[in-house]
């Protein structure tokens, strides 16, 4: 049977606000196999072999989520009567695939990564996030495993640099490494070299060192100093190595307690004039962040590789993966606690920037997503143990 989208449950479930994406045709939904019956406890249990919908748009706020199509096979849900009012609990399915997904808005950070994103800019006064004591962050914040083992290029195209003369940078990553070795600056006249210090990431040029990003304490984990030749030589002899997985988690723990000086003012200039452009294939691993997790799975299939592109840095940046694969996927927000066995997705990301607030506009194609169980939680209720860090 068709009936009009049960807009007063999608609004009980997320606080959204139900419309169509369609302005002439409507959106449209389908069900299949209802059934609902009392269960222990008074609950009433909702079950749906099969609910098809078209053209949704649903906001909340300034967050605007459309969905061109989607299927949801056998799902079932736990209504609540509390205080005469209808309450859903808790909604899980087998399996759910979607098209014509866009998610956009004004980027809104929870505290904690707005407190880092902060540092990064530059911002001085950043303090750390609440209930995080200066240096430290909350235990299994950050893991980056996908970086382990990445592999790929990361190309920048500087106009104008220092007013003088273009410049082309290249950095190699290998087995989740950047050997400062390998990096190349090239430009008129000669080269320019990268490298790391116990100050900071910098840019030894013709007319003298420049730090583009400076260190709050070293040294860090991940890092290997630049090496001076013998006998106190002023001559560098090896420029630094990072290895990027423990390297970012350190950086993000210490701009997370307010610690990281963050971007120079030279290095944000220069980003305002650098093109972006880069392939990173990542590893297999645990990916965590606050109220996110999931673990990257098929890398030995081209899975999960990055494609990054930018006209000028300063003013947005966008990232596409052909094939995105994660299992055990966590993710937390109001209240809100969603948990997918699975997620296969055709993904794109752009951050745009200018004006007082960033902006972000995430598209999804080819979605498949198995087992996604969807929980409201109050303060004080038990979580369910998620998968340990790898």
């Amino acid at each position: 049977m068709t009936v009009p989208p049960a807009a007063s449950l999608v609004d009980l479930v997320l606080g959204l606000a139900l419309g169509s994406s369609d302005e002439t045709a409507g959106n449209r939904c389908s069900l299949e196999g209802v059934s609902w019956g009392p269960r222990h406890e008074g609950a009433i249990e909702l079950g749906i072999r099969k609910l098809e919908a078209k053209a949704l748009r649903l906001a909340s706020g300034p967050l605007v989520l459309e969905i061109g199509h989607v299927v949801v096979h056998k799902l079932a849900g736990q209504v609540r009567i509390e205080a005469g009012m209808p309450h859903l609990s808790a909604v899980e399915a087998a399996e759910a695939e979607l098209s014509g997904v866009k998610l956009h808005g004004p980027l809104i950070l929870p505290p904690q990564l707005k407190a880092v994103l902060d540092v990064f800019q530059g911002r001085s006064g950043a303090a750390p996030a609440a209930g995080i004591a200066a240096g430290e962050a909350a235990p299994g914040t950050w893991c980056l495993g996908p970086l382990a083992s990445a592999d790929g290029t990361i190309r920048g195209e500087i106009t104008d640099a220092h007013l003088l003369f273009d410049a082309e940078v290249t950095v190699p990553i290998r087995h989740g490494r950047i050997d400062f070795n390998d990096a190349t600056v090239e430009h008129v006249g000669p080269d320019s070299r990268m490298g790391v210090s116990r100050l900071g990431l910098y840019v030894d040029a013709p007319n003298g060192r420049s730090y583009l990003y400076q260190f709050a304490s070293a040294p860090l984990m991940g890092v290997e100093f630049e090496r001076r030749g013998a006998l106190l030589s002023p001559w560098v002899s090896e420029r630094g190595k990072l290895q990027l997985q423990a390297f970012a988690e350190a950086l993000l723990r210490q701009a997370g307690g307010g610690q990281s000086q963050g971007l120079t003012q030279q290095a944000r200039l220069l980003l305002e004039r650098t093109a972006l452009s880069g392939e990173v294939q990542l590893s297999d691993g645990l990916f965590a962040m606050p109220g996110v997790q999931a673990h990257t799975e098929g890398r030995a299939d081209g899975r999960n590789a990055i494609r990054l592109h930018s006209e000028a840095v300063g003013s947005g940046l966008s990232f596409e993966m052909a094939s995105l694969s994660v299992r055990d996927a966590v993710a937390r927000w109001a209240g809100v606690h969603l948990r997918c066995d699975r997620i296969a997705a055709r993904l794109k990301l752009q951050l745009v920037a200018g004006g007082p607030q960033m902006r972000f506009v995430l598209e999804l194609q080819n979605v498949k997503v198995v087992g996604p169980r969807l929980e409201r939680r109050q303060a004080g209720d038990p979580v369910p143990p998620e998968g340990r860090r790898a």
